[in-house]
């Protein structure tokens, strides 16, 4: 048996991902772009998985597009760009930038 790519805990045989993970990433695509953040958290615990693993889940980045938190961060900062009328938008690479940026300052 291996690992989980997104919470290192054990997984079955032929699948990359933990059932809880599995949960977590349908909810996701569910509430992607559909809900904010705090019914995206919400949603997440919805699925009863522990808020510790949740935490975990959204800080991975098994794929190297940018953890699924920096991903739906910078999808909801896109969205708003739009509708404010302004050009451009965000990536999963800038978001995680900037969070690094303000946690440096912030110590």
């Amino acid at each position: 048996m291996g690992r989980c790519v997104y919470c290192g805990d054990q997984r079955g045989f032929w699948s990359k991902t933990c059932g809880d993970c599995r949960r977590l990433l349908a909810r996701v695509q569910e509430l992607r772009g559909r809900v904010g953040y705090g019914e995206f958290l919400d949603g997440l615990a919805g699925t009863g998985v522990s808020k510790e693993k949740i935490m975990g889940f959204l800080k991975a980045d098994p794929d190297g597009k940018g953890s699924i938190q920096d991903q739906v961060t910078a999808e909801m900062a896109s969205e708003l760009m739009k509708v404010m009328g302004l050009k451009g938008g965000q990536t999963p690479q800038e978001v995680k930038r900037i969070r690094g940026m303000i946690g440096k300052e912030s110590k």
